[in-house]
């Protein structure tokens, strides 16, 4: 079987039913796999619809990351994401250094569907 990079319908799909741990290295794992593809791939990647997870924060996550991820290449978001968003904030990491960080440092596809995460939380070394 040939390799085919990690979309973001599938990382959903692998979010089901994780802990908070493997969440964060299943996104890991699927940023690094889109930092190294070019860029057809990349958009393909990014435009089926997740889905539901079980936890709207991380459904909305992955909308927001779409979004991140789309802009970044200068392209607009995938339309199945423009519905989602949260009704109160959520900070995946929160600690009082991680709140204040990501207030200051969100990137706005994660700001304007009130998931303040802070930019160097979303790259991969």
């Amino acid at each position: 079987m040939a390799y085919q990079p990690l979309t973001l319908a599938r990382l959903g799909e692998l979010l089901v039913g994780a802990d908070e741990s493997r969440r964060w290295r299943l996104v890991a794992e699927f940023l690094e796999e889109y930092g190294w593809e070019p860029s057809a791939v990349r958009q393909s990647m990014l435009s089926a619809e997740p889905p539901g997870t079980g936890d709207q924060r991380w459904d909305v996550f992955l909308a927001a990351l779409a979004e991140h991820l789309a802009a970044r290449d200068g392209r607009g978001a995938p339309s199945w994401g423009e519905s989602r968003s949260l009704r109160s904030l959520w900070f995946p990491f929160n600690t009082r250094a991680a709140r204040v960080d990501a207030l200051v440092h969100a990137p706005a596809a994660f700001r304007r569907r009130g998931v303040y995460v802070a930019a160097q939380e979303l790259e991969v070394a």
